[in-house]
């Protein structure tokens, strides 16, 4: 007879119903218009209102904690010999030429299999993963650089769940995007405009930039009943040494450390020493944050309504502190209509 696995640690337990309507296939203009269900957590109370109220949330003080990550055209269409079509999603850089992909469909590649996306770029399978993962080696026309052929020909990966074509890619990239590797936008900062943020400066609050290049790994369905069986994928993350030092001096202080979004979440809980000190730091990092979980740093988090069943809204338990709590909450934003995942509405948990 196997042991019970404990409530926090079953997959169904983090299922919630969402109507399929409810799912944004489109973002909301202006980027602050979206709706914001703001929780406190030491008082039980929720409350809506619009994402531009966030400024009423803020304080003197606070460190808002970013992620200037930016999306790349990271999924390009491409050709076998025999002529069928192979779509590669860009998952993450090995070397200058080598990288970690995502391969569809994945049965019809073998390794040394050749796959040509036009005259002038190219790319050859060298290991086979699982979940659709390759490494491959791309080969491309000189003078220009694998970046400037992959801005020619490449397009924006858009979450799978989303359906409608996007008119304007500059939507799904934060305004404060800087440095292109991610295959996903962190779409907690898709709400903010820089009126916005002006504004939030002006209000006393510092805004610290840190670093997380997505991979789409953040997709991937937790397939095991007991979580502690699902493989995290890692991430690339990179703090400096200034900010590393100002947020360390917000905690001394007292000051509140606000995440925006679970890639911030990730960073700043990844960054930690053995005497809770926060680090510079340049490297990989597949910290999974499931209940009970102890935040070191992060004391409130602004967010997106994450899938039912998903890491996400795992790490989203774990920061309220309370599983039923997070269901509840999820379910008073379904019967009011919010809209969920990357173009839906936001949360603020403090």
């Amino acid at each position: 007879m196997p042991e019970e696995i404990r409530r926090e640690l079953l997959k169904s337990t983090y299922y919630y119903d969402l109507p399929v309507e409810q799912i944004a296939q489109t973002p909301i203009e202006p980027r602050d218009a979206s709706k914001l269900l703001c929780y406190d957590r030491k008082n039980d109370k929720v409350t809506d209102c619009h994402f531009y109220n966030i400024i009423d949330y803020l304080h003197k003080g606070d460190i808002l904690v970013i992620n200037n990550t930016r999306v790349l055209p990271a999924r390009l269409f491409g050709f076998k010999n025999t002529g069928a079509k192979i779509e590669i999603l860009l998952q993450k850089r090995k070397d200058l030429t080598t990288w970690e992909v995502i391969a569809r469909p994945f049965k019809r590649l073998d390794i040394g299999t050749e796959i040509v996306f036009n005259e002038n770029l190219k790319c050859i399978v060298l290991e086979k993963g699982t979940y659709g993962s390759c490494v491959v080696k791309f080969e491309y026309q000189l003078p220009k650089t694998f970046e400037e052929h992959l801005m020619e020909i490449g397009t924006v990966p858009l979450p799978p769940y989303i359906k409608e074509k996007l008119k304007n890619p500059e939507r799904y990239q934060t305004v404060y995007a800087k440095y292109d590797g991610s295959s996903a936008a962190p779409t907690a900062g898709l709400h903010f405009t820089k009126e916005l943020l002006e504004k939030i400066k002006a209000k006393g609050v510092e805004i610290c930039e840190v670093l997380l290049h997505i991979g789409l790994g953040t997709f991937r369905p937790v397939k095991e009943d007991n979580i502690l069986n699902h493989e995290m994928h890692s991430e690339y993350i990179k703090v400096t040494e200034e900010v590393a030092g100002k947020i360390n001096k917000a905690k001394e202080e007292g000051r509140r450390i606000i995440a925006v979004g679970t890639t911030s979440v990730r960073v700043l809980e990844s960054a930690v020493d053995e005497n809770g000190k926060f680090m510079p730091v340049s490297k990989e990092t597949n910290i999974f944050i499931y209940p009970p979980y102890k935040f070191k740093m992060v004391d409130a988090l602004i967010t997106n309504f994450h899938l039912p069943e998903s890491t996400l809204i795992m790490l989203v338990s774990a920061f309220i502190g309370d599983i039923d709590k997070t269901l509840e909450i999820y379910n008073h934003a379904v019967k009011d209509k919010y809209r969920f995942f990357s173009f839906g509405d936001a949360m603020f948990i403090y």
